[in-house]
């Protein structure tokens, strides 16, 4: 038997964590709202929180912003399923299938030459802006899933009001 420890707030913060809060709002919200088209142009404006993104949904209903919300869990849940990034997938895959072994091997031994040119000062700084980008994104995207978590919640409690739950 495993006994768990409680939460320490580094582990809430985590990204995780964030997502599984996300995933648990938008399920409650998927849960509560029986009949999506009664969110039909009721307009985001009359509640705060909502209303922030309204910019970023084409229509500005709730209805548009509930489509968003399980998009982004299903994108989260299942990965990105982008046709985009699917073609060029495909394109890097024939454009490296064109390269002979020959230009390959050239190009391997003349970019061998070229990196030992590289001095690990040069690496490390690298690798240490490498960190910094990881950690400025890893920072957005958890503020970024609070706040949709945040306006999941608004938008079922929304819903509760229109529908007199």
């Amino acid at each position: 038997m495993m006994m768990q420890l409680p939460e320490t707030h580094i582990q809430k913060n985590n990204l995780f964590n964030a997502m599984n809060r996300f995933i648990g709002a938008v399920n409650d919200m998927d849960q509560t709202v029986m009949v999506p088209s009664l969110l039909r142009d009721v307009p985001l404006d009359e509640d705060r929180e909502l209303s922030s993104l309204s910019s970023d949904v084409d229509e500005g209903d709730m209805y548009s912003y509930y489509q968003l919300l399980k998009s982004i869990r299903r994108d989260i849940e299942w990965g990105v399923r982008c046709a985009a990034a699917d073609e060029m997938r495909k394109d890097s895959i024939r454009f490296s299938r064109r390269n002979s072994s020959a230009s390959t091997a050239s190009s391997a031994s003349s970019s061998s030459s070229s990196s030992s040119s590289f001095s690990s000062e040069e690496d490390e700084e690298e690798d240490e802006d490498l960190q910094k980008q990881f950690q400025y994104h890893l920072t957005g995207l958890q503020g970024v899933l609070s706040k949709l978590t945040m306006q999941a919640n608004s938008l079922t409690k929304r819903y509760k009001q229109e529908v007199g739950i």
